[in-house]
């Protein structure tokens, strides 16, 4: 029996690898076709839509202010563009900073609104609230502590206005912008180049498939109001969202050229809080949407919901049952030198254990082509030092992942047989 496990868990190892290589295509046909493709800023944007920029702030004191400075200062049109900051359930002085930059003479003509909001829900909750007051034709979000380079939005909206018909949202890239911080920061750094140069890029290229990120992105105000706004009850809104607007037959574009900068956890504690969160709402969102692998929705979905039930199931427990036998396997080894009688739980056939190795090595391999092919495509990324963080990183970072996916799993099915209510969590903020 354990035999045939591992053996299911060498193949899928295997499957893991051939989508990984399957993505790394994608990426440089994606990373050709934009090469050979001029950026064209446009002359002027009054045929641009208006847009309303709404910020979810909870206790956001330290960073509030620079990111609605950002926002105030992208090149848009002023009259194109309202701006909605939510200062949600806050015990600290978010609101009154906010009122404070208000009151700047060069922001007084600004379509600037705050909200100071005591109800339920969490950044859907403040979401939905806000959403009562946007007069935008889109509605963009960023977060607290979201630095939108200046020219963001325009670029997220020159690539709805692409295909207005077919495309319901789109979302940047997202930059660390504490990235040299520490080992933590880096590593994540690391994490977040390679999703979203060599995963987003090679979905998009090859299947036109998109997430919502959480922040730096658009959404057609009509579309949003038609879903019913975000789902106050989904961990993880961005991937909840993501589904329904795929449902209504809408595309989720990608507009690699909208950035913004992102504080990263620069803590153990604060990234494994932060991660399990969002591991634990994908694990539900993929519970969720799991029967429509076997209805007649569109085959984009079905190859979603495969893709996210492949990466937070399958290709995660193939992973740890590999590895669990094989450690296991070597204990008894070790403990059968000084006890021969001791019987072996699973003996490794010869060609067996070199599938396994080999499986390993390519994973391994691929791993880190993949994040320095992600490096080679950013500017000033790729060097020496992050080459070596990236063939580290896989033996320490990449390791947490099993380790939250476990505790997530654990966590969401007590929630499920005691009824217990999955709290939001915020990120915590360095000044």
């Amino acid at each position: 029996m354990l035999d045939i496990l591992l053996i299911i868990s060498i193949i899928s190892i295997w499957i893991a690898v051939f989508e990984s290589i399957l993505l790394m295509i994608g990426a440089v046909l994606f990373i050709r076709k934009q090469s050979r493709e001029e950026l064209v800023m446009p002359d002027h944007l009054e045929d641009f839509p208006t847009v309303t920029v709404m910020v979810p702030a909870h206790n956001e004191e330290l960073v509030i202010t620079a990111t609605v400075e950002h926002i105030l200062q992208m090149n848009y049109p002023e009259h194109k563009m309202q701006v909605i900051v939510v200062a949600d359930n806050c015990s600290d002085n978010t609101a009154a900073k906010l009122k404070a930059l208000k009151a700047i003479s060069s922001y007084a003509h600004r379509d600037l609104l705050i909200l100071e909001r005591t109800g339920t829900g969490g950044k859907s909750g403040a979401l939905n609230d806000a959403m009562k007051y946007a007069t935008g034709e889109w509605i963009c979000i960023y977060d607290a502590d979201a630095a939108p380079e200046k020219n963001a939005l325009l670029f997220l909206t020159q690539k709805a206005m692409e295909d207005p018909e077919r495309y319901g949202a789109v979302f940047g890239r997202n930059k660390a912008r504490n990235r040299s911080h520490n080992f933590l920061s880096r590593c994540i750094n690391l994490e977040l180049i390679t999703i979203q140069r060599v995963h987003h890029t090679g979905l998009w290229q090859l299947f036109k498939l998109g997430t919502i990120p959480g922040t730096n992105f658009i959404i057609k105000t009509s579309l949003i109001k038609g879903i019913g706004g975000w789902d106050e009850g989904a961990i993880t809104e961005d991937t909840a969202i993501s589904f329904e607007i795929m449902k209504r037959g809408q595309l989720i574009a990608l507009a690699p050229q909208a950035e913004a900068y992102q504080q990263e956890p620069e803590k153990l504690s604060v990234y494994m809080k932060q991660r399990e969160r969002w591991a634990k709402g994908n694990f539900r969102v993929v519970i969720d949407n799991l029967h429509h692998l076997i209805d007649r929705t569109s085959w984009r979905i079905k190859l979603q919901v495969l893709y996210y039930a492949a990466s937070y199931f399958w290709f995660m427990i193939a992973v740890i049952v590999s590895d669990i036998l094989f450690i296991v396997n070597i204990i008894y080894q070790l403990i059968a030198l000084f006890n021969p009688e001791i019987a072996l739980p699973i003996h490794f056939q010869g060609d067996v254990y070199v599938f396994l190795v080999i499986a390993w090595a390519l994973m391994y391999f691929i791993y880190v082509l993949q994040i320095n092919l992600a490096l080679a495509t950013d500017i000033g990324q790729s060097n020496v030092r992050n080459f070596i963080l990236s063939c580290i990183s896989y033996f320490t970072y990449a390791q947490l992942f099993l380790v939250i996916s476990i505790k997530s799993f654990i966590s969401m099915v007590v929630d499920k047989l005691t009824g217990r209510k999955s709290k939001w969590y915020k990120t915590q903020r360095f000044g």
